[in-house]
């Protein structure tokens, strides 16, 4: 599936690094990159949210807990990420954790979804293994 550039503000990165989508996680989801840290993983996965790459979320799923497959909504717009906070998850680091805020619309009504996800790093690529939803 080819990214849904319609989904993105004047080509600017839904990860709100302030870098332009190619630049930034365009080239982590059309695999031209790995992303260097826990954090950035997440960044990435939230953007293939954003422009509805299903397959680059399975790819960085870890293998132990990924699922075969997955369907996005596509009438869910993602909005705005906030990283509340990390530990670990750099580039010399084996594991991290990334507790982060997600903020979506969907049927006209606000929402947010906040999480503390796990990664691990095997070789040099990290993965997102799970996490726990947060209220």
């Amino acid at each position: 599936m080819t990214p849904d550039p319609a989904r993105l503000r004047n080509g600017a990165c839904p990860c709100l690094s302030g870098e332009q989508y190619d630049e930034c996680c365009g080239r982590f989801h059309r695999g031209e990159a790995e992303a260097p840290t826990a954090e950035q993983l997440m960044r990435s996965r939230y953007s293939a949210f954003v422009v509805l790459e299903p397959e680059y979320l399975v790819r960085t799923w870890h293998p132990s807990t990924r699922p075969a497959s997955m369907e996005l909504d596509p009438d869910i717009q993602w909005r705005r990420l906030d990283i509340v906070g990390t530990v670990n998850g750099g580039p010399l680091d084996s594991s991290g954790t990334v507790e982060f805020a997600a903020h979506y619309r969907s049927d006209g009504e606000r929402g947010v979804q906040r999480e503390l996800s796990r990664f691990v790093r095997e070789g040099k690529r990290w993965y997102y293994v799970d996490g726990d939803v947060r209220q």
